[in-house]
């Protein structure tokens, strides 16, 4: 199991972001995949027509989502936190993702670099 932490700068207001990144009709927008999505704590979600899934489990509202992704078999729960912080250019986005299954780390880091913060990063540059 392997931990992954990053910050990310994003040019929108910790507010907006966490919209996009709560509400199904924002998430479709970026990512262009079918998502489900509910700020209700213990509520499961889907991203990228179910390509990532999971549960909700802590919420707080502009400023951090706690979830747990789902893979497969695995004892320990795969943790995923983002923290948004006020930036001058927007917002900081504070990622951690821990107990990534070794297997799946690789893979993991390049969608979060380059499927989930650059959708984000993109759909943000179009909006300017």
């Amino acid at each position: 199991m392997k931990d992954f932490k990053k910050y990310y700068i994003l040019p929108a207001q910790p507010a907006e972001l966490y919209i996009a990144l709560t509400n199904p009709a924002t998430i479709r927008l970026w990512s262009g995949g079918k998502a489900e999505m509910s700020t209700e704590p213990g509520s499961e979600f889907s991203l990228w027509d179910e390509s990532i899934v999971g549960r909700n489990i802590e919420f707080e509202d502009g400023k951090k989502i706690v979830q747990e992704w789902y893979f497969g078999e695995q004892e320990e729960e795969s943790i995923v936190t983002i923290k948004l912080h006020p930036h001058k250019q927007g917002t900081s986005v504070e990622l951690k993702h821990t107990n990534i299954p070794d297997s799946e780390y690789d893979s993991i880091i390049e969608g979060w670099n380059g499927i989930y913060f650059a959708s984000l990063m993109e759909f943000y540059d179009e909006e300017e």
